[in-house]
């Protein structure tokens, strides 16, 4: 039996074995790159949460947050991070760069992190990894070094980890990934011109050997010209069965949905 699938049915036996305690994770996308992931606990981490972006529903409110997670500086990724942060006085996970201009914003609850540690959320494990792009922040009219910028592995007990990669082009780590973390979902920008493009991202999902890619970072802005239906025809190119998983902005999946492979 391939060790992926394999993966999957033992963790929805552990899942149903457990299901009176728990609730079902899940992923919903707000557009761009902003995620909720809702945790078998039933807590909820942000990721990258510019949840005032153009493609995000409108009025979007929580009633608690356990984590934010934030791959790099850019005002289109840190959102209203820090806003969300100080409400909840929840644990903001960053380069330390970016937790240290966090802090100056009054979030006191930080968790900062660099390419190879790991940080926890309750159950969750959050791991950073290494994306190729760029990373600053804008204040007071002065643009500050905001470290590097960082992609995510999130893993959780009995269910399939998936990985955010933030903004980055295509590399070879991406193979390390695969080997280390074994991820079964990918979360991966396909707009161009910031980051990868489609043909960049079919690459990318070959090296990392996940089940599902759901497409981000693309769509927002006229710059951003990547579709999914690009993002499909290229990895049909590479003979990949990949499936591509399109969410519209507000639309909510499981991560075993997503894992499974169909």
């Amino acid at each position: 039996m391939n060790v992926r699938r394999f993966y999957v049915l033992v963790s929805a036996i552990l899942f149903m074995g457990s299901a009176v305690q728990a609730v079902e994770p899940k992923l919903r996308w707000l557009g761009h790159a902003a995620f909720v992931f809702t945790a078998r606990t039933g807590n909820v981490i942000l990721i990258d949460p510019w949840i005032t972006n153009p493609k995000a529903p409108k009025n979007i409110s929580f009633t608690h947050v356990e984590g934010i997670l934030v791959t790099h500086g850019h005002a289109d990724h840190v959102g209203e991070a820090f806003e969300l942060a100080r409400k909840f006085n929840t644990p903001l996970v960053a380069s330390h760069e970016l937790t240290e201009i966090a802090k100056r914003h009054g979030v006191i609850n930080v968790l900062p992190i660099n390419p190879g540690g790991t940080q926890h959320i309750g159950d969750v494990s959050v791991t950073a990894v290494t994306a190729v792009h760029s990373s600053s922040y804008e204040e007071g009219g002065n643009t500050l070094y905001a470290g590097a910028p960082l992609g995510f592995i999130i893993a959780e007990d009995g269910c399939p980890t998936f990985y955010h990669a933030g903004d980055t082009g295509v590399t070879y780590d991406m193979a390390l990934i695969s080997e280390l973390y074994h991820p079964s979902v990918a979360l991966l920008p396909i707009g161009g011109v910031y980051t990868m493009k489609p043909a960049e991202a079919a690459l990318a999902a070959r090296t990392l050997g996940v089940v599902s890619i759901i497409p981000m970072h693309y769509g927002t802005f006229p710059a951003l010209t990547g579709t999914p239906a690009e993002l499909e025809i290229a990895l049909k190119r590479y003979g990949l069965h990949t499936r591509v998983v399109t969410l519209t902005p507000g639309q909510e999946i499981t991560l075993l949905e997503l894992a499974s492979a169909k």
